[in-house]
């Protein structure tokens, strides 16, 4: 009898990534900033409350997305804005609650993204997002994209704090390193799996940044919307991003393909 991880799914349950697939990745990333700050600050209750909250509530939408047997926009898209709150608050229970430096998270979320993955390689021989169509394949999947957010939070704060560079430079210098990332991979020939996780996690900070210099006070830098204003923008954003591409089926995610043919496609863009 086939082991409940290794039941073979009907379709890829990751979508593809398209120029749709990351705009409403850094959006997601964004609500993820704001929403933390929202909740924990705005409405007082404090980091640990809020984690404990946001925790069980990704946890009851992934059992969902867990348990589909295919790629649902709705589900996958809520689980990737519920992720990246909670890989947010445990960086900033680690930073504010237990007084670890940046630096040292920092190192400990990129062992463990590392980690991750030569356990996901040495156990599934491919890294391809193109090709999570197993229950333990996907268990590696959004494990690797937890420990991006967590690594994107800690590295962002990191290079914020120690080059104090301001919300709008710093959008700036992520959206130029995340620049750098794709003429790597489409001009040097980057590993497509390398360029696209190298993005995924860069597109953490970036986020971050943007949605700091619109939700932050204007004599902090920002443009003084609130955490409020700018959660609720980027939320209609992504809902009628999403409701898009499922009547479109533009982000819709493919069969199960060969390793070459998917590295052509990591970073590609919407036809």
């Amino acid at each position: 009898m086939t082991e409940p991880n290794r039941v073979t799914l009907r379709e890829n349950k990751v979508p593809e990534p398209t120029a749709s697939f990351w705009t409403i990745k850094i959006l997601a990333t964004t609500v993820g900033e704001t929403a933390a700050d929202l909740l924990s600050s705005s409405l007082h209750l404090g980091t640990q409350v809020t984690s404990v909250v946001m925790a069980a509530v990704f946890l009851v939408v992934f059992a969902f997305q867990f348990a589909s047997r295919r790629y649902i926009p709705a589900i996958y898209w809520l689980t990737v804005v519920l992720i990246s709150v909670v890989g947010t608050l445990i960086t900033d229970n680690l930073t504010d609650g237990l007084g670890v430096p940046l630096w040292v998270s920092t190192t400990i979320f990129a062992v463990a993204l590392g980690a991750t993955f030569a356990i996901w390689y040495a156990v599934e021989r491919t890294l391809s997002i193109h090709e999570i169509v197993t229950r333990r394949r996907e268990a590696f999947y959004w494990l690797a994209v937890l420990f991006t957010f967590a690594l994107g939070t800690a590295a962002g704060d990191l290079v914020a704090e120690q080059l104090d560079l301001g919300y709008l430079v710093s959008v700036g210098v992520f959206a130029a390193a995340i620049g750098l990332v794709a003429l790597a991979h489409f001009t040097f020939r980057l590993n497509a799996i390398v360029a696209f996780w190298a993005a995924y996690v860069l597109t953490r900070p970036l986020g971050a940044s943007l949605g700091d210099l619109l939700s932050q006070p204007v004599a902090d830098g920002g443009l003084g919307l609130g955490t409020v204003v700018t959660s609720l923008i980027f939320l209609l954003a992504i809902v009628a991003i999403v409701i898009y591409v499922t009547l479109t089926g533009r982000s819709r995610a493919g069969q199960a393909r060969s390793e070459e043919t998917a590295s052509a496609r990591t970073l590609s863009v919407d036809a």
